[in-house]
């Protein structure tokens, strides 16, 4: 008998400090050796605002204000063995900390958006970028005009 294969959910933070936005070298497949945005796995009964915390805390030692929703992408697997993701990426801003590798992570750092750009590997995480700092000039403008904390 096949073993049924499942849709793993996971959650994704693009993460500004000012004008840069936090990325990590992959330490572990998928993408490994590779930048990326700092995110995993959800766990079982986790609420997807949670794990995007955690996962950014256990990557690079940063603490983070989720601002909102940027958009949920999806990895179809291309070959035998590679796992099919549902990801739920946010917006965030850096609270406290400075970046240090940890877990499944061999590098973190803050980077120039432009830079940003041009190290990621995977398109979708391209878009995400994009749609992430469009999302926090919104957030930022609708805090100027109206006094709130910003959250989308």
């Amino acid at each position: 008998m096949t073993e049924k294969k499942h849709i793993k959910a996971a959650v994704g933070a693009v993460v500004f400090r000012g004008q840069e936005v936090l990325l990590v070298k992959r330490g572990r497949a998928p993408l490994k050796g590779h930048w990326s945005i700092p995110g995993g796995k959800i766990e079982f009964g986790e609420g997807a605002r949670a794990a995007v915390k955690r996962e950014v805390r256990e990557e690079t030692g940063i603490e983070i204000d989720v601002i909102g929703l940027i958009d949920v992408f999806e990895s179809l697997p291309e070959k035998d063995g590679d796992g099919h993701y549902l990801m739920v990426d946010y917006v965030a801003r850096h609270l406290s900390g400075e970046p240090v590798a940890s877990d499944d992570a061999e590098e973190a750092e803050f980077v120039p958006f432009p830079e940003a750009l041009s190290r990621l590997a995977w398109d979708q995480t391209r878009t995400a970028l994009q749609q992430a700092r469009l999302a926090m000039r919104r957030a930022e403008d609708r805090s100027k005009a109206s006094g709130d904390d910003g959250h989308l």
